[in-house]
C-alpha cells in the first residue's frame, strides 16, 4: 500500500470515529433535554397550582374582609333597620 492511501484509510478512520463520538454526545444531550422538558413540566404544573391556591386564599380574605367590613357597619348602610 502507498502511504497516500494509508493516510486516507486513516482520516477516513478519525472521521468516523469523530462522528461516532459527537453523535453518541448528540444522544446524550438529547436524553438530558428530554428529562430536562419533564422536569419543566411538572415544576410549572406545581407553580401553577401554588398560583392557583393562593388566588382562592386571597380571594377569600376579601370576601372575609368584605363580610367583616358590612357586619360592622350594617347600621350606616341605607336601608338597614339597625340603629
Amino acid at each position: 500500500m502507498s502511504h497516500a492511501l494509508d493516510s486516507k484509510i486513516s482520516l477516513i478512520s478519525e472521521m468516523i470515529e469523530t462522528k461516532i463520538r459527537k453523535e453518541k454526545e448528540l444522544e446524550y444531550y438529547q436524553q438530558q433535554l428530554e428529562e430536562l422538558t419533564k422536569k419543566m413540566f411538572f415544576l410549572q404544573k406545581d407553580v401553577d397550582l401554588t398560583n392557583t391556591i393562593i388566588d382562592i386564599i386571597q380571594s377569600e380574605k376579601i370576601i372575609d374582609i368584605e363580610q367583616h367590613m358590612l357586619n360592622k357597619h350594617n347600621d350606616k348602610l341605607i336601608g338597614s333597620t339597625k340603629k
